[in-house]
């Protein structure tokens, strides 16, 4: 019979093996849970990565549409500076050209004339029209001159043309209706009588 240091020995190799394979087979589940952690560490990270580029191009885009919409407020800012601009520069327009056709019955009344009994009253009337046409010149509203000049559709209206030998052809003989601009744009057009 075994004695009992020998069954003590065979009892500890006994346990010394299964100790081993009780450790091989620990070591064998952590590497396991290792590489069930690392795959699931990949997953999270790929799906990190594609979160990471969606968030990115989200940016991009917003970035694309605060420039758009940052650009589309400065054209407006400037569209409506323009625009205010121009509208001061010509406020006087409406008022003047309805008083154009007053200033050219002061005109016609000043071509007829006055014996000495209405000489004052003429003279009244055309002190009047002065300080009027003075008013209109403060707002930046002044006749043409055009007799004499090139002919130009953009500030000339030819109702007539006629041939005369003394001056050049295109350049306006007479002017039937007087032209008036505010301070650089033509609010009504002079009509003139043209050299063929």
């Amino acid at each position: 019979m075994m004695g009992e240091k020998e069954k003590h020995e065979t009892y500890d190799e006994q346990s010394d093996e299964q100790g081993e394979e009780q450790v091989e087979e620990e070591f064998e589940i952590i590497d396991q849970e290792e590489e069930v952690e690392v795959a699931n560490d990949d997953e999270e990270v790929s799906a990190l990565e594609k979160e990471n580029e969606q968030l990115k191009a989200e940016v991009e885009e917003m970035k694309d549409r605060m420039l758009r919409v940052q650009a589309e407020y400065d054209n407006y800012r400037k569209r409506t500076e323009k625009e205010r601009i121009a509208a001061r520069k010509y406020e006087s327009e409406a008022l003047a050209t309805d008083l154009l056709q007053v200033i050219d019955n002061f005109d016609r009344a000043l071509q007829t004339e006055v014996d000495e009994s209405a000489q004052g009253f003429y003279d009244g009337v055309k002190m009047v029209y002065k300080q009027f046409i003075d008013a209109l010149k403060a707002q930046g509203v002044e006749a043409m001159e055009v007799e004499n000049e090139p002919f130009d559709p953009n500030l000339h209206h030819a109702v007539m043309q006629e041939e005369d030998d003394s001056k050049e052809s295109n350049i306006v003989i007479e002017e039937l209706q007087k032209g008036y601009m505010l301070k650089d744009k033509v609010i009504r057009p002079a009509m003139v009588k043209v050299n063929k």
